[in-house]
């Protein structure tokens, strides 16, 4: 017995028969053409529905645009990055485009691969999301299809960037801190071992803008930063060298709410209580921030607007391959939750 044969991809000749047009006015509504009138609009629409029929992504980009659009992503764990995809994919709502993830795994070998296989697969643009590579290969990239770079500093003529003031997001932080009568307030950031790359990443900017802070309010003998990574496991990595201080701090800033988890944990573990013994405050504001149980002190820096911010400029970068690069830095603002309270004492 012959096994069944596969199912005939509908193809747009058949659309054009169904609808009783040419192929040529297919095209032209596939396309958004000029020339294709409200009613054959409609009678092509129809066909195409009553059909099933997909336009195959590799001919769309023979014709020029596959309408695919490449996101990056460093870490599909941390919960802050699925903020940024909502305000991407919200935007692109009512277009034809569609997003395509990829996972960059926080190395510069495993991103250059990612952003390569999307190159190849001929998607239209690609918005980096706090890439880990270094300066010319995001230009090169750039040079080759419409790129934003979000979650990270510095800028390019080859690309838009949109990202959060993470200065201003730690003075936030430390000035809530302070404010609630703390001075022992540390820090947990993550490692940079790159000197060449380090002025454009957001955890050194946070970093700095800790430090500055602190410096401000007359408690630079206070500074305490210890680096990791942002991580739940570097979270708790970094809670555990600092309760084991012989002083140990009363507040901790953690750069990020998934490391704020970590610093949860091992504040747990050790018997102790927040924000009785320990406050915490995090960075992103991520919904399990919001979580009852949690309810945690985070830097709001707007995912969704990062989202739709970059999307906004792709789509316009698409449009017009010469435009001038643009940069967009978005005011973060304090979320003050349980997580942090005045010192025991």
């Amino acid at each position: 017995m012959e096994p069944p044969a596969s199912p005939r991809r509908i193809t747009i000749v058949d659309v054009a028969r169904h609808a009783q047009v040419s192929t040529t006015a297919v095209s032209k509504v596939l396309r958004n053409a000029y020339g294709a009138s409200p009613e054959m609009q409609a009678k092509v629409r129809r066909a195409i529905d009553e059909l099933g029929y997909r336009p195959l992504a590799a001919a769309r980009g023979l014709r020029g645009q596959t309408y695919t659009i490449g996101v990056m992503l460093p870490d599909i764990r941390n919960p802050f990055f699925p903020e940024i995809l909502d305000g991407i994919t919200g935007c692109l709502d009512d277009t034809d485009y569609q997003v395509l993830l990829g996972p960059g795994c926080n190395g510069e070998k495993e991103e250059a691969r990612v952003t390569e296989a999307m190159i190849d697969r001929g998607m239209d643009g690609l918005v980096l999301i706090a890439p880990v590579s270094p300066h010319d290969h995001l230009e090169r990239v750039a040079s080759a299809v419409p790129t934003v770079v979000v979650g990270r500093h510095g800028n390019s003529p080859a690309y838009d960037n949109v990202g959060d003031d993470d200065v201003a997001g730690a003075a936030l932080v430390v000035g809530h801190l302070a404010e609630l009568g703390h001075r022992r307030i540390a820090h947990i950031e993550h490692h940079e071992t790159d000197p060449v790359r380090i002025a454009e990443m957001p955890n050194a900017q946070r970093a700095d803008g800790y430090r500055r802070a602190m410096r401000d309010l007359g408690l630079e003998a206070e500074i305490d930063i210890v680096s990791t990574s942002y991580t739940q496991r570097g979270g708790y990595e970094g809670a555990k060298q600092l309760l084991a201080r012989p002083l140990r701090p009363t507040a901790v800033f953690a750069g990020a709410d998934i490391v704020a988890m970590g610093v949860l944990e091992a504040v747990t573990e050790a018997g102790l209580s927040v924000p009785e013994d320990l406050s915490v405050a995090g960075y992103d504001n991520t919904t399990f921030a919001a979580f009852g149980p949690i309810s945690l002190t985070s830097v709001d820096q707007a995912g969704r607007e990062i989202g739709r911010n970059a999307t906004r400029l792709l789509l316009e970068r698409i449009a017009d391959r010469r435009k001038t690069s643009v940069q967009v830095r978005l005011s973060p603002t304090l979320v003050t939750r349980r997580s942090t309270a005045a010192p025991r004492g």
